[in-house]
């Protein structure tokens, strides 16, 4: 069995109701959007009258439906379902707010995502998601209701019921044989638990269990709209990435190459780069196109160096974006490596080495570029946490490229987290306190690159591994480059501040100070009080005090 494979059912009852409030849906997709963002079902039961119970459920299951499908294949899918349902919390708000009919309009939410050998639950409310497993019924939600003294329940949570929306989230193991049973509460509150494992053990096809879970529920007396959507498990592919990597990193490493020499069809003709773990060759095919052929040096193919290699080609598979190498596929490879697109030019920091000196002006474009190319990052939960002036490069007609995911991190998952990766000089104040490199520690180093390659220095000096740094305030860069703008200055302050309060919270936002540039200066940052700067200075001054009052004190002993 390649892919996951399901068979679903589903039915919608108006039962004892005038109009049937409840909506349910389900998606299927097949190839690769499959095994990336899976299988989603949802169930939602609206509330509100004038219909608007009924827009608000249906509203809010076909945007999940359409909206989880275009996020990035590289979030997780709980992030995706998070961010979905809560700008669908916010509709749901805004319709209510707009008419005196349509106050109090808001719907539960049950929703699955089946992909690969797992299943991700997101719920609000009181429908529920059931799971029969061995003849076993298990409910994997909990009600979200109080008990009200005139009233049977009352919802405590629900889509459209509260500005800030706690959503539950679960995820567990699929089996084969597995049966999934999401549904409104005109059935499960009907029927009982029994009456619903019966059923479930006894339908093996989900199209009649379903049907006969909500016209059990009507006959039974449902004061509700009855609505169940049933999965049954058929097949499970192997675990999606951990295959990926398994199988990848299984291949055997290329022997150490030499200009001239052949490997899978391609013919290396250069040595572009060396470390201790990694190769870069430059390489062309049969028909002289030329790639870039990344690997492992022989000493380094450990299998965390493997597989954190078949990661960083997953990852830069995803982005899909011009200031980034293309990925390039080949059927001939027999070994572990993976191609990239080749462009003529240099790193920055090559042309810095050379003696370029680059203009404001230049620096800005660049900013710009960098900034695009790292928002583009960011969309895709994945943090580079190694920019600097190494890992960008300028092509022959000067457009600028990030290079080099090896040490990034998607959605929080990354390899080799014994320590933060990346360059000291570039790393953020708070990383050397522990804290896990994010977006903002990339945007200061983003700060940091530009602030070299004006003024050829870094903001608070060089830093060597394994040094413990102290960070006051930066050196203002029109120290070492006078030529640089006030407004230009104040920026690259700003984006090299020591506390992240202080600095630029997303790429679009110092994009944006860069674009405005002098039509809307930032305010020229303040340097902060001595005492800020050095909270141990009071301490010192005291003890500095004390021993000059001790000492005067004691001359006046001995005067006497």
């Amino acid at each position: 069995m390649n892919q996951l494979s399901v068979r679903i059912g589903y039915t919608s009852l108006t039962g004892a109701r005038v109009a049937n409030e409840d909506f349910g849906g389900y998606v299927t997709p097949a190839g690769a959007e499959l095994m990336d963002k899976g299988i989603l079902l949802a169930v939602a039961d609206g509330l509100g009258g004038h219909e608007n119970g009924r827009e608000a459920a249906e509203r809010t299951v076909r945007g999940l439906l359409a909206d989880y499908y275009a996020t990035p294949a590289t979030w997780s899918v709980n992030s995706s379902l998070e961010r979905v349902i809560q700008s669908l919390n916010q509709w749901v708000l805004s319709q209510a707010r707009k008419y005196r009919q349509t106050a109090g309009m808001a719907t539960t939410l049950s929703a699955m995502v089946a992909r690969g050998t797992r299943y991700y639950l997101a719920h609000v409310g009181d429908t529920r998601i059931y799971r029969l497993r061995g003849g076993g019924l298990e409910q994997l939600t909990t009600d979200h209701t109080w008990v009200h003294p005139e009233l049977d329940s009352v919802l405590s949570r629900a889509v459209g019921l509260d500005s800030k929306l706690s959503v539950d989230f679960a995820d567990g193991d699929l089996m084969v044989g597995d049966v999934y049973a999401l549904m409104s509460d005109g059935v499960w509150a009907t029927l009982g638990d029994e009456r619903i494992r019966k059923i479930l053990e006894d339908e093996t096809d989900p199209e009649a269990a379903a049907a006969d879970l909500a016209m059990a529920a009507t006959r039974a007396g449902s004061p509700d709209n009855c609505t169940a959507l049933v999965m049954k498990v058929d097949g499970l592919p192997p675990a999606r990435l951990p295959e990926i990597i398994a199988s990848g990193s299984a291949l055997p490493l290329p022997p150490p190459l030499k200009p001239g020499q052949v490997i899978d069809g391609l013919t290396v003709e250069e040595v572009l780069h060396h470390s201790l773990v990694t190769l870069l060759y430059r390489v062309a095919d049969a028909q002289g196109r030329q790639r870039v052929l990344k690997t492992l040096r022989n000493g380094a193919g450990d299998v965390e160096n493997c597989q954190a290699l078949v990661y960083e080609e997953w990852l830069a598979r995803r982005v899909v974006d011009s200031r980034f190498p293309e990925v390039i596929d080949w059927p001939g490879r027999h070994h572990l490596y993976y191609l990239m697109s080749w462009h003529e030019g240099a790193t920055l920091k090559a042309r810095l080495a050379a003696g370029h000196r680059f203009s404001p002006a230049q620096v800005v474009e660049l900013g710009g570029e960098i900034l695009r190319g790292v928002g583009a990052l960011h969309r895709l939960a994945i943090v580079h946490r190694d920019i600097k002036p190494d890992n960008l490069h300028l092509d022959a007609h000067g457009r600028l490229r990030i290079l080099d995911l090896g040490v990034a991190a998607s959605d929080g998952h990354a390899f080799n987290e014994i320590n933060n990766p990346g360059t000291p000089s570039y790393m953020a104040p708070e990383l050397f306190a522990g804290e896990r490199a994010n977006e903002a520690s990339d945007l200061y180093a983003v700060g940091v690159t530009l602030y070299e390659l004006l003024a050829r220095r870094y903001p608070y000096g060089e830093i060597e591994p394994f040094q413990k740094p102290r960070f006051g305030d930066p050196v203002a860069v029109t120290r070492y480059r006078p030529d640089t703008p006030d407004w230009l200055e104040a920026i690259l302050l700003k984006a090299v501040a020591p506390t992240p309060a202080e600095r630029f919270e997303t790429a679009e936002e110092f994009l944006l100070a860069l674009e405005l540039g002098a039509h809307r200066p930032l305010r020229t940052p303040r340097r902060r009080p001595l005492m800020q700067r050095d909270p141990a200075l009071g301490l010192k001054l005291l003890a500095v005090s004390s021993v000059v009052l001790n000492v005067f004190l004691a001359l006046l002993l001995f005067a006497r």
